[in-house]
């Protein structure tokens, strides 16, 4: 089961298809194999760069179980938020019986209000069951939901199985700082905080008190490499390999084509298969696959794991 003391890489791992939209199995054993290789310590599934939406509950649930059985000694996330409470009830449950550690709940773009997200996360919770460890996915770019430093307080508070928040604010350091603040003073008590927003603050998000990263970029070794210095005081290092990542990073977090632009170099490091999406998706145009093709030649002379293309 996933509890508090969580900490190390989560990758978001994408969803492998095949260029007729179907599950790529093959693509997926290889993506597993590689977060292995690479040290993550967890992985998340079906987030919102897993596509989800565009599975049924079976392929999500199939999905599931083939992760999980590929890596069982690790712990696996499993987004499960849905418009009902029903299919989330119904799919936190299947994945849990599957081996799952714990699940992830996006709150809906619909809440506006303070109270209006504290009483969806208790409602959530009271459908999936109070038994299921949950992390709470804070992330106001995309969802439209602007939860402050004490609506997440009072979440974590209410809910005694919430064990995580991935925290995907932007600007957000200074969120940090304030629930770790809320921590030493006794006034929260302590849940795992991992970062996402493609790892483009990771750096110092490290330095602000997070445990860790649930993210998606194309190179887990260098969300590991990050986390691994900071946690050993090597900042500079850390800091290092991070400036050479972050041209290619940025670009992978473009607004409509940044999955296309991860699956694209997840294909050429030979991970996945193919670059393909479930409509509705955007490709990469032939301009944009040359300047990833430019952006990974000059990482290369700084990381050789980006010369590693097929």
């Amino acid at each position: 089961m996933l509890t508090s003391a969580a900490q190390g890489v989560y990758p978001i791992a994408p969803t492998p298809f095949l260029e007729d939209g179907s599950l790529d199995w093959k693509s997926t054993d290889r993506m597993i194999d590689h977060y292995i290789a690479s040290g993550a310590t967890g992985v998340t599934i079906l987030g919102i760069m897993g596509e989800a939406p565009k599975l049924d509950q079976s392929e999500a649930v199939a999905f599931a179980e083939r992760t999980i059985k590929r890596a069982p000694h690790l712990p696996f996330i499993v987004g499960v938020s849905a418009p009902g409470f029903a299919a989330m009830r119904s799919l936190a449950h299947e994945v849990m019986i599957k081996g799952a550690a714990g699940v992830m709940i996006a709150p809906p773009p619909s809440l506006r209000t303070d109270d209006q997200i504290v009483t969806y996360y208790a409602q959530a919770i009271e459908a999936i069951g109070k038994d299921i460890p949950f992390v709470i996915q804070d992330y106001p770019l995309t969802l439209s939901v602007i939860m402050t430093p004490h609506v997440i307080r009072r979440i974590i508070t209410d809910n005694p199985s919430c064990v995580m928040l991935k925290h995907e604010d932007w600007p957000g350091l200074e969120k940090i700082s304030t629930l770790r603040k809320f921590e030493a003073d006794g006034s929260l008590r302590h849940v795992s905080i991992l970062t996402g927003n493609g790892g483009l603050f990771l750096d110092f998000e490290m330095e602000r008190g997070v445990d860790g990263a649930m993210t998606g970029y194309a190179f887990p070794e260098l969300l590991v490499d990050v986390v691994s210095l900071q946690k050993a005081g090597k900042r500079d290092e850390a800091h290092n390999i991070f400036d050479a990542h972050l041209p290619l990073m940025r670009y992978e977090q473009q607004q409509g084509i940044g999955l296309a632009v991860r699956k694209y170099t997840l294909m050429r490091r030979g991970i996945l298969g193919s670059d393909a999406q479930r409509k509705p998706g955007a490709g990469l145009s032939a301009v944009a696959k040359a300047e990833v093709e430019y952006l990974l030649h000059r990482l290369s002379a700084h990381d050789p794991r980006a010369a590693q293309l097929v």
